[in-house]
């Protein structure tokens, strides 16, 4: 039996200011008929976001509850896409968090985080994902002409949000 070994690629690391001077950045603003504390239920379970759809296959929490800063994570892509490890700078217990991914089984990216933001919003709540990016050097060229393309895909996580919570409130 062959055995092969991941190999992994580490990224560089982001902070909040990566949020406003990635290269490429998307901002998803989700109204949800659910109120802040199920939208954080769901974000910090062991599912998270791959109970909302096909966007995730599975995530993985490697590190104990009481979940906070440093906490980590592996969370594996649909179709083989990509497989990653993520760090949390920010846990605001209730409210948000964000994380950048510390390494990669593909070299994809130089550096990529993502933030998340629970609000109430009248009966109902206001999620406001956003995801900021900066691709490997060789990558970039694709990077900048396919960014339509990636908003669109993120839009579906966005998308799948909104049915899974009008589905299981």
């Amino acid at each position: 039996m062959l055995l092969t070994m991941t190999r992994w690629h580490p990224l560089e690391p982001a902070d909040a200011d990566f949020f406003t001077s990635a290269p490429e950045i998307h901002r998803f603003p989700i109204r949800l008929s659910v109120p802040p504390a199920r939208v954080w239920e769901s974000l910090q379970s062991d599912e998270s976001l791959a109970a909302w759809g096909a966007s995730v296959k599975s995530v993985t929490w490697t590190t104990q509850r009481p979940f906070d800063v440093g906490a980590t994570r592996e969370v594996v892509l649909p179709l083989g896409v990509a497989t990653v490890h993520e760090k949390f700078f920010r846990w605001d217990e209730g409210q948000g968090y964000s994380f950048n991914v510390y390494e990669c089984n593909r070299p994809l990216f130089r550096r990529f985080a993502e933030n998340y933001v629970v609000e109430a919003d009248g009966s109902g709540s206001l999620l406001t994902w956003t995801v900021a990016i900066e691709p490997a050097q060789k990558l970039a060229p694709i990077l900048r002409f396919g960014a339509p393309i990636n908003r669109l895909a993120f839009g579906q996580v966005a998308r799948s949000a909104k049915k899974y919570f009008a589905e299981n409130p």
